[in-house]
C-alpha cells in the first residue's frame, strides 16, 4: 500500500511540474512588478504627506502674517489719528502765538506812546510842571511814584508778553518735533505693511504651487493604485490558473495510477492461478511414493541483548545580567530676579544709550535697537526678563495709573514703548532719523500721543 501511495505521488508531482514552468515564470514577473508599484506608490504618498505638512505650514505663516498685517493697518490709522490731532493742536497753537504776538505789539504800542508823550511833548520841563503844580513834597513825590510804577507796569507787562510768545513758540516747536516723530513711526508702519504685503504675496504664490504638486502626486498615486489592482487581478487568474492545472494533473494521475493499479492486480492473479496448478501437479506426485522420511530438527536461539547507555548531559545556562542603567535628567531652575535696582538706576542706565540709533527689530543698545528691544535690554541688565514686543510688554510687572507712576516705570503707547524719567519726560528708541530727531534720545513730555498702559517693573 505504501509503495502504491509513492508511486502516485511521484506521478501527480511530475504532472504538475510540467504545466507550472511557464506560469510561475509569469507569476514571478507579475509579483516583481506589483512590488515595484507598490514602493512607487509607497513614495508618492511619502511625497504627497510631506507637501501636504509643508503646505499647512506655510498656510500657518500666511495666517501669522495676515495677522501682523492687520495690526500693522490698525497701528497706521492709529498713527493717522494722533498725527490729525497734532496738526490740529499746531493749528491752535499757531492761533494762540499770533493773539500774542499781536497783544505783546499793542502793548508795545501803548507804551511808546506814553514814553512819546512824557517825553517828547513834555520833555524836561514835565518835570518842571509837575513840581510847580505840586502842593508839597509828599505831592510831589507820590506823582514820581505814581510815573515810576507806570514805567514799571509797562516794562513787567512787555516783559509777561514776551515769555508768553516764547512758550507759545516753544510749545509750536515740540508739537512740531512730536508730530515728525509720529510720521516717522507711521512711515515705519507703512513699510513694515509693505514688507507683510510682498511677504504674503510670495508665499501665496508658493502655496498654489504646492497645490499644484499636490494634485500631480495624487494622479500619480491613482494611478499606481489601478496598476496594483491590475496585477492583483492578473496575479489572481494565473493562480486560479494553476490550481486549475494541478486539479487536472492530479485527476490524470489519480487515473493512470488506477490503470497501473488494475493492470497489476491482474498480473498478480495469474500468477496465483499459475502457482495453484503447479503446486496440485506436485501434490500428486508425492502420493504416489512408495516411502516418506521424515526428518525433524530443533533449532536453539540465544538472543543476546544489548546494554544502551544513556548519558545525561545538564547544560547550564548562562547567566542574564541586567544592568539598570540610570539617567539623571538634569533640571535648571529659572528663579524670579531679586534686583534691588532703583527706578533712578534704571534711567540712569537707559541714558547712557543716548544718541545712538535706532534700528526697527534691532538688538544692540550701541549700533542699533527698537523701542521694545530697548525697554528689554535696559532692564535685562537689572535682572529682569521681559518680553520682546510692545504689546507684551503691556502686560509686565503691575499696571498703575500715570499719576502714581515714577523713574523707571513705563508707558505703552500703540506700536511703542518708553521709559519714565519721572520728570514728565521719556527715553526711548525712537524713529530712524539722526539724532537728536531719532535714535535713542530724551523727550520732554511723555503724554505727547495717547497711551495705553503704565507699568511698575521695579518695584
Amino acid at each position: 500500500m505504501k509503495k502504491r501511495f509513492l508511486c502516485l505521488s511521484l506521478i501527480f508531482a511530475l504532472a504538475v511540474t510540467q504545466v507550472m514552468p511557464v506560469a510561475a515564470s509569469r507569476k514571478e514577473e507579475v509579483q516583481t512588478e506589483k512590488a515595484n508599484t507598490e514602493s512607487k506608490l509607497s513614495a508618492a504618498e511619502s511625497k504627497e504627506a510631506e507637501l501636504e505638512q509643508q503646505k499647512e505650514e506655510l498656510l500657518g505663516e500666511i495666517n501669522s502674517l495676515d495677522q501682523s498685517l492687520v495690526k500693522t493697518l490698525a497701528e497706521i490709522e492709529i498713527l493717522k489719528g494722533e498725527i490729525s490731532d497734532k496738526e490740529d493742536s499746531i493749528e491752535e497753537t499757531k492761533e494762540k502765538l499770533a493773539e500774542s504776538e499781536a497783544e505783546r505789539d499793542e502793548q508795545y504800542a501803548a507804551m511808546k506812546k506814553r514814553i512819546q508823550y512824557l517825553y517828547e511833548n513834555g520833555g524836561s520841563g514835565a518835570w518842571a510842571q509837575m513840581l510847580l503844580e505840586s502842593s508839597n513834597i509828599t505831592d510831589l513825590l507820590s506823582k514820581a511814584e505814581y510815573t515810576e510804577k507806570m514805567y514799571q507796569f509797562d516794562r513787567d507787562e512787555l516783559s509777561k508778553m514776551k515769555n508768553v510768545v516764547e512758550q507759545v513758540t516753544s510749545l509750536g516747536n515740540q508739537l512740531e518735533e512730536e508730530k515728525g516723530e509720529l510720521e516717522q513711526m507711521k512711515q515705519a508702519q507703512e513699510e513694515q505693511q509693505e514688507n507683510l504685503e510682498n511677504e504674503l504675496e510670495k508665499k501665496k504664490a508658493t502655496a498654489s504651487d504646492y497645490e499644484n504638486q499636490i494634485s500631480e502626486v495624487k494622479a500619480q498615486a491613482a494611478e499606481y493604485r489601478k496598476l496594483i489592482e491590475q496585477q492583483n487581478a492578473e496575479l489572481k487568474k494565473i493562480q486560479e490558473e494553476e490550481a486549475r492545472k494541478a486539479e487536472e494533473a492530479r485527476k490524470a494521475a489519480e487515473a493512470k495510477a488506477a490503470e497501473e493499479a488494475a493492470k497489476k492486480k491482474a498480473a498478480e492473479a495469474a500468477a496465483a492461478a499459475k502457482a495453484e496448478a503447479a503446486k496440485k501437479a506436485a501434490s500428486t506426485s508425492k502420493s504416489n511414493s512408495s516411502s516418506n522420511t521424515s526428518s525433524a530438527s530443533g533449532s536453539q536461539s540465544s538472543n543476546t541483548g544489548a546494554s544502551n547507555t544513556t548519558t545525561e548531559t545538564t547544560i547550564v545556562p548562562e547567566e542574564n545580567t541586567t544592568v539598570d542603567e540610570t539617567y539623571e535628567e538634569e533640571t535648571t531652575t529659572s528663579s524670579g530676579s531679586t534686583s534691588s535696582a532703583s527706578g533712578d538706576a534704571v534711567v540712569s542706565y537707559a541714558s547712557q544709550f543716548i544718541g545712538n540709533p535706532y534700528v526697527y527689530g534691532g538688538n544692540s543698545l550701541t549700533n542699533g535697537i527698537d523701542c521694545s528691544g530697548f525697554v528689554q535690554q535696559v532692564f535685562a541688565h537689572f535682572g529682569y526678563s521681559l518680553p520682546r514686543t510692545s504689546d507684551a510688554q503691556a502686560g509686565s510687572g503691575r499696571g498703575i495709573t500715570y499719576s502714581e507712576s515714577r523713574a523707571g516705570d513705563i508707558i505703552v503707547y500703540s506700536g511703542h514703548v518708553a521709559i519714565l524719567t519721572g520728570d514728565g519726560g521719556i527715553v526711548h528708541a525712537s524713529n530712524s532719523k539722526p539724532y537728536p530727531q531719532g535714535g535713542i534720545k530724551y523727550s520732554s513730555n511723555a503724554l505727547y500721543r495717547p497711551y495705553i498702559a503704565v507699568r511698575r517693573i521695579v518695584e
